[in-house]
């Protein structure tokens, strides 16, 4: 989400759902997430034959490989 609280949508960039991968161990986290984008998700889930976990998996390693970070302009966070 931009720093106006909408979602940013990368030009140009698709996510394309590549055969299984996983790799070391794992742990569970917790996170609320909007039920239009949990609907989503389960429709992307059904539509590629896999499960939620691995569809938001999938979308996490996409996010972190394409994303930029920008500084914390009131010098604090982490």
């Amino acid at each position: 989400m931009d720093r106006k609280g909408r979602y940013i949508i990368l030009a140009g960039k698709k996510l394309v759902i590549p055969p299984k991968r996983y790799k070391g161990e794992t742990s569970v986290i917790s996170a609320r997430l909007p039920n239009d984008m949990i609907r989503a998700l389960d429709r992307i889930a059904e539509k590629t034959g896999r499960n939620r976990n691995e569809i938001i998996m999938l979308c996490l390693e996409f996010a972190i490989d394409n994303l930029e970070a920008e500084a914390d302009e009131r010098g604090g966070g982490a």
